[in-house]
């Protein structure tokens, strides 16, 4: 057995994230009959989720509404498989997407995706209708500051805990400009995935 030096694992790992950056640059060309990640994420906005455990809320707007983006680091190359754990912080971005009581979250590089529904009371944000653990509800705290949103668990077991990995485990960057002074001087950085 051949023991790999960390300076190539970590060539192997930049190699992994530039192929990963090349592969989402081409699937928004689409090869015919593929939907592309952008025709798949449209789609998903499109979508309501069905009331498996409560009524879904009334649509009014919260202030954790928009769309947000992460991008996820891994040092190793997604392992192929037929039914990969649902919510698995794979690496690549990461949208979600609030808005009116839905939620919706997509990984652009497997084009895993789901959606569920959501209450925001205070500093409070419950989720629920979600297909992946349609019995479960996550409650976390969230936080909203310049344009970096930060949810905190405070209990959530829906799949094996790996939807609160990913939503605790790094910030997420609003797509939208933390104010209008950013937007209209262009000194705002769009994230990556905000397209």
């Amino acid at each position: 057995m051949k023991i790999i030096s960390r300076k190539r694992l970590k060539g192997f790992s930049i190699a992994v994230l530039v192929t990963i950056g090349i592969s989402l640059t081409m699937s928004d060309s689409s090869v015919a009959g593929e939907p592309s990640s952008s025709i798949l994420w449209t789609e998903l906005l499109q979508r309501t989720p069905f009331p498996f455990r409560t009524a879904l809320p009334p649509p009014n707007s919260t202030p954790i509404d928009g769309t947000y983006t992460k991008f996820e680091t891994k040092e190793t190359p997604p392992v192929p498989c037929r039914r990969c754990p649902d919510y698995a912080p794979e690496g690549g971005i990461w949208k979600l997407n609030f808005d009116k009581g839905i939620f919706r979250i997509f990984h652009t590089v497997t084009e895993w995706k789901d959606i569920g529904s959501y209450v925001v009371s205070g500093d409070r944000l419950t989720l629920a209708n979600d297909p992946v653990c349609h019995e479960m509800f996550g409650v976390y705290k969230w936080k909203l500051e310049k344009g970096i949103l930060m949810i905190t668990l405070v209990e959530d077991k829906c799949a094996i805990g790996l939807r609160a990995m990913n939503l605790t485990k790094l910030p997420w960057l609003s797509c939208r400009p933390p104010n209008i002074e950013a937007a209209v001087t262009d000194h705002w950085p769009k994230p990556p995935g905000c397209d």
